[in-house]
């Protein structure tokens, strides 16, 4: 991390999303600032210039700048990464493309399957075999230059991966085969499985592998723009987010892509674990809704879940991961019209350019966004975004038509797009909630993003919360969770079977691994367990083999509602999570300026319209009430606080609204 202020005091976050960028300065005393600007698709990197610019924050004032991106995620929805080659073992060649029997959804036959990211024809082998035990059939140097030969015959390829069977316990051959491609390719990035994910289970480590050998170009040329704006504006070299919930330099990041496909959610979710936590609030549902997505993930004791089994845009990325699901309800959505007659939302968005109708920017289909302003929730001419004005005029314009082909008027038609919109978030909520052994109606839902305080109420009333935050920095959150986040390293070894004297020798060797890596890191040991016999496995944390089995019986019991005390419990790898923290300041919520309540506006509910008064959230300070219905406005987001929801200010700065009906 590059310290060049010495007396700088503010931790510096931006996070890119599909239509804003966000920036977050917050100072050790919990002082803060925020701005939005609209993101730049075709460079991220020039949206973070002008946004640390719009913040008006002094490069010389900045001790850390920490960065989410969503280059790496957009390369794998768009099929946009380095023309890549993969280097396998002899046989092994179609691995990619069998993959698991798996089905997205079982009857349909036809199902159309995401391509692999190699195709056949940018596929080799190499005559090796190894076994358990080592070497079973020595490695054939002359399959290792006719692979190197056939790769560089190949033409213009940018990438190789490099997966030979066994090299997560045995990677001497692997390692060969990376050499030898890399002196017959100079400038060629190579990703070795045995680097990348040392775990067993092939086609998942075959396929990790490979996407993190297809993101290296793309990422790697964006963090090189990056830091060279950071270096011109006098700001510190960029730390990275990654998709764990840590930042990583931008070395880490340049070569090992693929822990950074969920960069940006990443931090809103630890935005909302911290900021929830200081209001008191330990087991929360995150709902982040922005102009593109809506992503949502699982905080239970004020610990953001992760998981290692993620599928990103139809990908398998075994590599630790917050827990969050997305769907594409964002702000910017597009509602339409299928040929059955049925009204649809997204998952096509109108993005920041041209965005929604209502932007003026030369969007003509209509949005969610477009749906809320006609609805009453958004109000007409207000600017925001860096100059953006909302203009009801052309989002009733937009609907028009959607509106004649459903045979009904404006309002009921953008009602109906709003409530499509809040059933396939709700869908999402529930699948990180009920189907991982989480009762919703236990936990409060923080609700972030442009958009989310939107939504939030209805949401949680769909679900049984009963009580939902909205932090001050709604609608920076994930800016504000980069700025505060800890530098972070997770390690890996398999140990399938291992005896507990060899368990806690590895931790201990992990542990030393992590201590000569980062500045007196704070260690977790996590491992993954199974019952005997059992395909896979659940990661729990313990310090010891016998919390760890604990720990196992517990979470097992929790995620399939059965425990089975006398059945063995096997080791399959364990893991290590060493950290460095962030900043955690207290957020200090500044003296209201002015009249709460500016107007009233009329608001279009499922049971007709209703007067709604209007809170100007800058004007409001702790202890401040709110009654719904009610309409509060921030900076950067707006709260819909629907009939039956009351709630004030807390101490924190966070508006707590509990469903009083």
């Amino acid at each position: 991390m590059d310290q060049r202020h010495a007396g700088g005091t503010l931790r510096l976050g931006v996070d890119v999303g599909g239509t804003f960028t966000d920036i977050v300065a917050v100072s050790a005393d919990g002082r803060s600032v925020m701005a939005k600007v609209p993101s730049t698709p075709a460079d991220q990197s020039v949206g973070v210039a002008s946004g640390w610019r719009a913040s008006g924050v002094t490069p010389e004032d900045v001790a850390v700048f920490a960065h989410g991106t969503t280059v790496a995620t957009n390369a794998l929805l768009e099929r946009r990464g380095g023309r890549t080659a993969l280097v396998t073992t002899e046989g092994f060649r179609d691995l990619l493309e069998i993959g698991r029997q798996n089905r997205a959804s079982l009857y349909d036959l036809a199902r159309h399957h995401p391509p692999p990211l190699v195709p056949r024809d940018l596929r080799f082998t190499v005559r090796e075999r190894m076994g358990p035990e080592g070497v079973i059939t020595p490695l054939d140097e002359a399959t290792v230059v006719t692979a190197a030969e056939a790769v560089a015959a190949a033409g213009n390829v940018e990438a190789v991966a490099v997966c030979l069977l066994f090299a997560y316990v045995h990677p001497e051959h692997e390692r060969r085969v990376g050499e030898a491609l890399q002196s017959r390719l100079p400038g060629v990035a190579v990703s070795l499985s045995c680097d990348v994910l040392p775990e067993f289970r092939e086609y998942e480590r075959i396929s990790t592998t490979v996407a993190d050998a297809y993101l290296r170009p793309r990422l790697s040329s964006y963090l090189r723009r990056l830091a060279t704006r950071a270096e011109a504006a006098d700001l510190p070299t960029p730390l990275i987010m990654q998709s764990s919930g840590g930042v990583a330099d931008l070395t880490v990041a340049a070569s090992h892509p693929a822990r950074f496909v969920l960069s940006g959610p990443a931090g809103g979710v630890v935005g909302a674990s911290y900021v929830a936590g200081l209001s008191g609030y330990r087991d929360v549902l995150t709902f982040d809704m922005g102009g593109t997505s809506t992503d949502v993930a699982p905080v239970v004791g004020g610990t953001a879940q992760t998981t290692t089994e993620s599928v990103v845009a139809g990908v398998p990325l075994r590599l630790p991961m917050v827990d969050v699901h997305t769907v594409s309800a964002g702000g910017g959505s597009v509602a339409w019209v299928d040929e059955g007659g049925v009204l649809r939302v997204g998952p096509h968005s109108a993005g920041a350019e041209p965005g929604p109708a209502a932007y003026g920017l030369g969007g003509e289909q209509p949005t969610v966004t477009d749906a809320n302003l006609v609805l009453g929730a958004l109000p007409d001419g207000a600017r925001f975004g860096g100059g953006l004005v909302l203009q009801r005029g052309l989002a009733e314009r937009a609907l028009a038509p959607l509106a004649a082909r459903l045979g009904l008027d404006v309002g009921p038609a953008a009602l109906g797009i709003v409530r499509v919109a809040e059933t396939t978030m709700g869908r999402a909520l529930r699948m990180i909630s009920v189907e991982r052994g989480l009762d919703p109606r236990h936990f409060s839902l923080v609700a972030f993003g442009g958009a989310g305080g939107l939504h939030a109420c209805a949401l949680a009333e769909a679900l049984g919360c009963r009580t939902v935050l909205l932090p001050r920095a709604a609608g920076v959150l994930s800016a504000l969770g980069l700025a505060i986040s800890p530098v972070r390293r997770d390690y890996v070894r398999p140990l399938l079977g291992a005896a507990t004297v060899e368990l806690e020798q590895a931790f201990v060797e992990l542990e030393a691994q992590a201590r000569a890596e980062l500045a007196s890191p704070s260690t977790q040991r996590r491992a993954d367990l199974r019952y005997a016999g059992q395909s896979f496995e659940l990661t729990v944390t313990g310090d010891t083999p016998a919390e760890l089995v604990d720990a196992f019986h517990a979470e097992h019991e929790r995620r399939y509602g059965h425990r089975i005390d006398d059945e063995p419990v096997e080791l399959v790898s364990l893991r290590l999570v060493a950290s460095v923290a962030g900043a955690g300041p207290r957020l200090i919520e500044p003296a209201p300026t002015g009249e709460a309540v500016t107007g009233w506006r009329r608001l279009l509910l499922e049971g007709g319209t209703v007067e709604a008064a209007v809170l100007d959230r800058a004007a409001m300070g702790r202890g401040s009430k709110v009654d719904g219905p009610a309409v509060v406005e921030l900076p950067e987001a707006t709260c819909l606080v629907r009939p039956g929801w009351a709630g004030e200010i807390d101490d924190a700065g966070t508006l707590i609204l509990r469903w009083t009906s």
